[in-house]
């Protein structure tokens, strides 16, 4: 029996982002490290914004959640980043992080490893620093609506980065297809979408409570990438390990994703 869809409110009230990131993204004991997910997107993200391609004034991140690792490399090559997300509860992690409060998750562990991708390994002061520079501001996403940015104008990003988001924010496939439109709306043409998800997932726990997630393939996603104009440039999709253990969610692999904006 599939699981009823998790309405959007119901991140402003149950979901714990403080859980959510000890569960998921503890350094040695978080399921996205274990599972190899971190290391597979960091490694596409290095490589995706130090090649030139992907660059220019404005990023605008959808659904950034309490997460920061997305940003990491997008910060060298973008004058400016918009963090975004439906949640004020997500908002206000992300705010502790970037005010550098004692409180705040302790993200040391990823930057150093991105600064050794990077071959920066003893930047990672720098690194911190020059993101909490870069991010001009925190404001509320949803990607439901037509306008999901109240205060930013149609056209003014040069590349939209979002990861994890869609498949929760979606109750089914013709509102994830619409959302891709809606946020689309944001970017230039020419402009760049760089996507990570998983896929073939149904739920995920924070601290006992379960979230439901779209169920949707690789070739799904190519299509209403596609379908929204874009050309994919970079496609690259990994299986869950075969040794992942956790039953904390379902998904059976993750996917990254560059597309250009044609229209």
């Amino acid at each position: 029996m599939a699981l009823p869809f998790t309405e959007n409110d119901v991140y402003c009230t149950a979901f714990n982002p403080k859980a959510f990131l000890d569960a998921y993204f503890s350094d040695k004991v978080g399921a996205l490290v274990n599972d190899d997910y971190l290391d597979f997107v960091l490694k596409q993200l290095v490589k995706t914004f130090t090649a030139g391609v992907v660059e220019g004034e404005t990023l605008i991140d959808i659904g950034t959640g309490p997460t920061i690792y997305q940003l990491l490399s997008a910060c060298e090559v973008f004058k400016e980043i918009i963090a975004t997300d439906y949640s004020a509860l997500s908002r206000q992690e992300f705010e502790k992080w970037l005010k550098n409060e004692p409180q705040g998750f302790d993200w040391g562990p990823i930057v150093r490893y991105v600064c050794e991708l990077e071959g920066q390994r003893d930047k990672c002061t720098e690194k911190e620093e020059k993101l909490r520079q870069t991010v001009k501001d925190v404001i509320k996403c949803d990607v439901t609506r037509s306008q999901p940015l109240d205060s930013l104008l149609p056209n003014s990003a040069d590349c939209l980065l979002t990861s994890l988001c869609l498949e929760n924010a979606c109750k089914d496939q013709a509102t994830y297809r619409n959302a891709i439109r809606n946020i689309s709306s944001l970017l230039k043409a020419g402009g760049h979408l760089v996507m990570m998800g998983v896929l073939e997932e149904t739920f995920y726990l924070v601290d006992d409570y379960r979230f439901s997630c779209l169920f949707y393939d690789a070739g799904f996603v190519r299509n209403a990438v596609r379908d929204a104009g874009y050309v994919i440039q970079d496609f690259q999709v990994l299986p869950r390990p075969e040794n992942s253990t956790h039953l904390i969610s379902d998904y059976k692999g993750y996917f990254f994703l560059v597309a250009r904006k044609e229209t």
